[in-house]
């Protein structure tokens, strides 16, 4: 009886030293495909970021209202680890597959399906903050007849109205309970279609008349 456990227990042994040489290539490989990517990963990222700052973007993106980053995080780095991650996550799936881990496998393809997802949520806030801003400053320059408190109050609504639409964009782009968000788009856009049209009763009615006295005289002389 202790024979057979002798001999079960060094049988188990030797399947398990067995087991561990076979793998030892394919994680040496997967190791070396593994750091062929961290390396090339952080080369991207650099190139990334020297384009990026020779374009001057933070410069363009501050010069446009967005929100300037502080100095852990600025947009410029945000871009460079985004390319960093996406070269890795090239390379840990064939790091993977060498190990014989499927699921890893089927976890990253989704992810790098989802990241153009991220990238194009990056940009539409981008985009939404440069609207946001050139809004604002076009209602005060041209705001004409009302008190420079009054244009400053319309201009940050304006503002506010965009980065709220974008951040709504946004969040529907990226998956975010889009149910949800679709609810609060359409509530939105009535919220703001009502308080124009109550603005525009309220406060508009002389500039409405005006431009009906304007119509029945230009049709009056018209006829005759």
């Amino acid at each position: 009886m202790k024979n057979n456990v002798g001999e079960t227990l060094i049988d188990s042994i030797n399947r398990s030293f067995l087991a561990a040489a076979s793998f030892l290539p394919n994680l040496l490989a997967g190791l070396v495909i593994l750091l062929i990517g961290i390396v090339l990963g952080s080369i991207v990222k650099n190139l990334v970021i020297g384009v990026l700052n020779a374009l001057g973007l933070e410069g363009r993106l501050k010069r446009y209202g967005i929100p300037e980053g502080k100095k852990s995080f600025t947009w410029i780095n945000l871009f460079g680890e985004i390319s960093r991650w996406f070269v890795i996550i090239l390379f840990i799936i064939p790091t993977a597959d060498v190990w014989e881990l499927p699921q890893i496998i089927t976890m990253l393809n989704a992810f790098l399906l989802y990241l153009p997802n991220v990238v194009v949520a990056v940009i539409l806030a981008l985009v939404g903050f440069a609207l946001a801003k050139i809004a604002y400053d076009l209602i005060l320059a041209s705001a004409r007849g009302i008190s420079p408190d009054a244009a400053h109050v319309i201009a940050t609504v304006a503002r506010w109205a965009i980065v709220v639409f974008i951040m709504l964009a946004v969040l529907n782009q990226l998956g975010v309970a889009t149910d949800l968000i679709r609810i609060l788009f359409t509530g939105f856009v009535a919220m703001v279609a009502i308080a124009g049209g109550i603005a525009f009763g309220l406060g508009g009615q002389d500039s409405a008349r005006r431009i009906l006295d304007m119509l029945r005289e230009g049709f009056g002389k018209s006829s005759k």
